[in-house]
């Protein structure tokens, strides 16, 4: 099946150009939000759904990207694009949620078992060498999410304009980087969910 480009061979430079801007505004607009202090605002919905939804989406991605690549494998490219794009589409999603999440609720500590924003000696030592565990699933998820973030838009890029060869070297570090988020942050929820107030 021969693929037309999404995107026309004349865009195509404008297309690529706009990632990386996009891209750091998009980062620090996250970085700022979840730094910022909470605005005093009421919203529509109890906000501490939201941690569940996060893991939710970032389940259906995991499966979303898992039938990519078992789709591409058998040839199978418009359910390849498919669930490539429900991937797309659950990431900006999750993107969105949790940039609304951070900016209308503090941030959570893991381990703080009376929920009062910090870790007592007490409560370090109950949970011992698995705060050092999460740290660390945490700052990698935090990392590659950071960084995968410009290459998940390259890729998508590379196969809107038809540039097939590209699409196939950059899917090669997206795809397992992308899992690997997707699948950290399940793993980060059900971690952290006891401590949510």
């Amino acid at each position: 099946m021969e693929m037309k480009p999404m995107i026309p061979a004349r865009h195509a430079g404008k297309a690529f150009k706009s990632v990386i801007p996009v891209s750091i505004l998009v980062l620090g607009l996250v970085a700022f939000m979840a730094y910022a202090t909470p605005p005093n605002f009421q919203l529509p919905f109890d906000i501490k759904v939201l941690p569940k939804f996060h893991a939710m989406l970032n389940a259906g991605v995991s499966m979303m990207l898992i039938g990519s690549f078992i789709a591409i494998k058998r040839r199978n490219i418009m359910a390849h694009m498919m669930m490539n794009m429900m991937a797309l589409m659950m990431s900006a999603a999750f993107l969105i949620s949790y940039v609304v999440y951070h900016t209308f609720s503090e941030s959570t500590v893991f381990g703080d078992i009376d929920h009062n924003g910090l870790l007592s000696e007490t409560e370090r030592e109950a949970v011992g060498g698995l705060r050092l565990i999460y740290v660390i699933i945490l700052l990698s998820h935090i990392g590659l999410a950071a960084i995968i973030f410009p290459i998940i838009l390259y890729t998508f890029m590379s196969a809107f304009t038809a540039q097939f060869g590209m699409h196939k070297k950059l899917v090669k570090w997206t795809m397992p980087l992308w899992l690997y988020v997707s699948i950290t942050g399940v793993i980060i929820y059900f971690m952290i969910s006891p401590y949510y107030g």
